[in-house]
Formats: C-alpha cells, structure tokens, sequence
C-alpha cells in the first residue's frame, strides 16, 4: 500500500477539497477514477474511510487515522525529494508564462527573484495569452502558466489561484456605485472582440439589459496595458468622463494615490478566478511543485 502513494495522495486531496468532483479537477483525473482509487483503499483496509454528506465528505475515525499517516508520509517524501534535488544540484532555467494582466501587473520583478531563489534556479517570465500560454505548456517550452481566462484543455492541471474583478475605471472622477443608466452617460474605450474580459463583460451586460451598441465608443484595444494608457491620456469632453473595464489588480495603487477612479455597477460583480497551469506530464516534477507551491502561498 505505501509502495503506491498515488492513491493516498487521491485521499488526501478529497479529505482537503472535501469533494470528490474538487479533488478530481485538481489531480486532474476523472471523478470515477477518484472514487475507484478511494474504494481500493477501503477494501485493502477493510474498512470505511470517507462519509459522503449533502454538503460535501466526511472522513470516518479511520479515515482522521490514515489522514494523520499518509500527511506525515507526504511531507517526508517532499522533503527527501528536496534533499536528492540539493545532491544532484541540477541547473535549469525555470520558464513561467503568464498572461497580460498577471505578468504586468500581479507578478512583479520582486516576486520572480524570489522564487527564482526558493527554488534556486533562475525564472524567465514570458507574456502571452491564456490560449497561446497553454500551447506552448504542450510544446514544452513553458514549465507552468499563470492565466486569467480559463482555457480547457485535458492534458492540463488546473489550480485556481487568485480572485479578481473587472471594474469600470476612469482617470476622471466618476460615482462609485453606477446605476445601469450612468453606463451611457460615458465615452468608452472597449476591449477587441475575442478577448476573455470582453466575453465576461458582455455576459454581465446582456444580464442587465444594457447594449453597447448604444455606447459611444471611441476606440477599440487589444489588451490591458493599451487600455491603461489610453484612459490615462484621456480627458474626455463635455465633461464626459472616458471610462473602460479593466482588472481591479491592474489599477491599485494608480487607485490607492488618486490618480485613477474605480467603480462597481450597483447588484452585479464582474469576477474571475486566475489559474495556476501546468502538464499533466509534470504532475510529480519537484520544480514545478516548488514554484506552484510558491505562487499559491501568497508570495506574489
């Protein structure tokens, strides 16, 4: 039984997302290969380990047992796995993807040289979209993507990261809460079609009943940055505010000295979850557990 650890890691992962369908989304493997491998368990122990309740999963006294045992086998197997890495101090270049919003504005330079020195190597960020990072996390040449648009793909290892959410924002003063009627009162500046935060604003927007047909547009962008400095240069005229959407993480500390004004659309949220990625094929790879491990404890 400890020969194979697989299947106690698939017990932990359930006994701490206390849902089989979470455990399955984050090993990356299908639900009924999760409860296959917990009915192993019991049958090899011969006992009932997992309750399954309304709200979620209960381990049984047994299962409080072999949780206790099988976290104490993770942490020496992780530690020993750390402890060969040191003797065989092997030498590689870390490549992280990240898409535009995460890689400007979430993860900065700090953030990089000091996970470059927990995992004592060096880190190269690239930027790219979500769709673009997971192609090439298949081609091999990114070791883990950090995205904000969540992008399918059955060869991927989701974990999910950070919350976000998109707020209206303007380099002009604007109300804080906005009825559904101040949204024309503005000029906008938009997001190109395709573009995951347009996809997600549109859907809020169709729930309001609102269209941006109706909207005096003065230009299209591509990407966050564009539409930062784009409002930024912006005064607006008639005393028409210029206003775009935009990631809260993007603006907060333009927010936090008075340069930039953020506002919330009254009884809707625009929010989103960021994404940890990374290949199946590096499920078990020390790096890359470092690095996520990193990422996922608030460092960045």
């Amino acid at each position: 039984m400890l020969k194979d650890f697989i299947k106690l890691e698939t017990f932990l992962t359930v006994a701490r997302e206390r849902s089989f369908s979470k455990a399955s989304a984050k090993l990356g493997i299908s639900q009924p290969a999760v409860t296959q491998q917990i009915k192993f368990i019991e049958k090899y122990l011969d006992t009932k380990i997992i309750e399954r309740k309304k709200n979620g999963i209960k381990l049984t006294s047994e299962g409080d047992e072999l949780y206790k045992i099988a976290s104490d086998l993770e942490r020496s197997i992780h530690n020993a796995e750390k402890d060969i890495l040191k003797i065989i101090n092997k030498t590689i270049t870390f490549h992280l993807g990240a898409s535009f919003t995460i890689g400007n504005y979430v993860i900065p330079g700090k953030c990089l040289n000091t996970m470059g020195q927990a995992i004592h190597n060096d880190i190269t960020l690239t930027i790219k979209s979500s769709k673009e990072i997971i192609e090439t996390l298949k081609d091999r040449k990114f070791d883990v993507g950090v995205i904000e648009s969540y992008v399918q793909d059955d060869a991927m290892i989701y974990r999910e990261w950070l919350e976000d959410e998109l707020v209206v924002f303007s380099s002009a003063p604007i109300p804080k809460m906005l009825k559904t009627e101040d949204l024309y009162s503005f000029k906008w500046i938009c997001r190109e079609e395709g573009s995951s935060t347009k996809r997600i604003v549109s859907d809020v927007f169709e729930d309001i009943g609102v269209s941006c047909s109706n909207f005096e547009v003065l230009s299209e962008v591509s990407n966050t940055t564009a539409v930062l400095q784009t409002i930024k240069r912006s005064k607006g005229d008639d005393g028409a505010p210029v206003v775009s959407i935009i990631s809260k993480h993007a603006i907060a500390d333009e927010v936090r000295n008075g340069e930039l004004y953020e506002a919330r659309i009254r009884g809707y949220s625009m929010k989103r979850h960021f994404y940890i990625v990374y290949s199946k094929e590096n499920k078990h790879n020390a790096y890359v557990d470092n690095v996520v491990d990193f990422i996922m404890s608030g460092h960045c």
